[in-house]
Order: structure tokens, then C-alpha cells, then sequence
């Protein structure tokens, strides 16, 4: 062990400045291209990455807003059918009150004119009545005042019962 062969390091400095020279020309250019390339597929895959993370947060916030956007929609229909059911409601009791009203006021016009109906059948009886009592009064010839107060009272009871 002694002894240090200089010719075999001088000739294995050489055989590795070759093999150097050699794969520099024709290895690692190459190898270097593709490591290259494949740094910038990385680089453009994380780009990518980064920007489909972007747009799916966009888009999640746009479903969001839309979300949102429906729901306020759907308030706003909610809101509008009642005041419309609200509205018919109340159209619908006013015309129940004025058919109320309209019933009422004809009702009252058939009992008044019922009542000028039996209020002339009554004067009808009434002189009936009194041209019946006439002719009792004329038939029996009463002389005392006395007779003449029941036929009064039998007339009133007449009439007191028909009415």
C-alpha cells in the first residue's frame, strides 16, 4: 500500500473528462430538457390547479348569490300571493256585505209595500164594516144611547180582531 500508481489517476481523470465531455454533449442536454419540461409541467399544473381552486370558489360564491337570489324570489311571491289572497278576502266580504246590504234594502221595500197592501185591505174592511154597521143602525131604527154604544163596541171588537 504503499505506493501511488500516478498513472492510473492520471488515466482515470482522463477517462472521466471524456466520459464527462461525452455525456455533457449528449446525456445532459437532454436530461436537463426533460427535467426543464417537467418543472414547467409542474409549474403549469400548480398554475391550473391554483386557477380551478379560483374559478370553484368563484362559482361557489355565484351559486351562493344565486341561491340567495331565489330564496329572496321566493319571499317576494310568497309576500305578493298573500296580499293577493288578502286583497280577494276583503273584495270578496265587501261584495258579501253590499249583497248583505242589497237584501236588506229590498226586504225593507217588500215589507213596506206589504204593509200599504194590508193597511188598504184593512181600510177595504174598514168601510165595510162601517156600511154594515150603517145599515144595522138603520135597520133596527135605535132610538136610545144605549144600543148605539154596543153596536160601537161590537164594531171595534170587529176590527180589534181582524187586525
Amino acid at each position: 500500500m504503499g505506493e501511488v500508481l500516478w498513472e492510473n489517476i492520471i488515466v482515470s481523470i482522463l477517462a472521466f473528462a471524456i466520459l464527462y465531455f461525452l455525456l455533457n454533449k449528449y446525456a445532459f442536454g437532454k436530461l436537463f430538457a426533460i427535467m426543464e419540461q417537467r418543472r414547467e409541467l409542474v409549474v403549469s399544473q400548480l398554475d391550473e390547479a391554483s386557477k380551478t381552486r379560483e374559478q370553484a370558489h368563484v362559482y361557489v360564491e355565484e351559486q351562493k348569490q344565486a341561491l340567495n337570489q331565489a330564496r329572496q324570489e321566493a319571499h317576494e311571491i310568497i309576500e305578493r300571493s298573500k296580499q293577493t289572497s288578502n286583497k280577494q278576502a276583503e273584495q270578496i266580504l265587501e261584495l258579501a256585505k253590499e249583497e248583505a246590504d242589497r237584501i236588506k234594502v229590498d226586504a225593507v221595500r217588500e215589507i213596506e209595500s206589504e204593509k200599504t197592501k194590508a193597511v188598504a185591505e184593512l181600510r177595504g174592511e174598514i168601510g165595510s164594516v162601517s156600511v154594515k154597521i150603517a145599515e144595522k143602525l138603520i135597520e133596527r131604527e135605535v132610538k136610545n144611547d144605549q144600543a148605539q154604544e154596543e153596536l160601537v163596541d161590537q164594531y171595534l171588537k170587529e176590527v180589534g180582531g181582524r187586525s
